[in-house]
């Protein structure tokens, strides 16, 4: 069996197009980096919680944009 430096070798010798297209193989076989089971439900409906029960947490939009002018700034 070859070891991944072979490999790394072999796929770096390859024409751009097909490292391209090796490469998007290679990724699409990985697992998303920041996958949750349910998708992001169970934390969005935490932060729901943690609104419901004080509203403070929240901003307005013109809040926000206020915060990003400030910091752009």
């Amino acid at each position: 069996m070859a070891t991944i430096t072979e490999v790394e070798k072999l796929a770096l010798d390859l024409p751009e197009k097909q490292r391209a297209v090796l490469a998007a193989h290679l990724l699409r076989s990985l697992p998303p980096v920041l996958h949750d089971e349910d998708e992001g439900i169970a934390e969005a409906l935490r932060r729901d919680a943690d609104f419901e029960a004080n509203p403070d947490f929240g901003m307005s939009l013109e809040q926000l944009d206020q915060q990003i002018a400030r910091r752009r700034a």
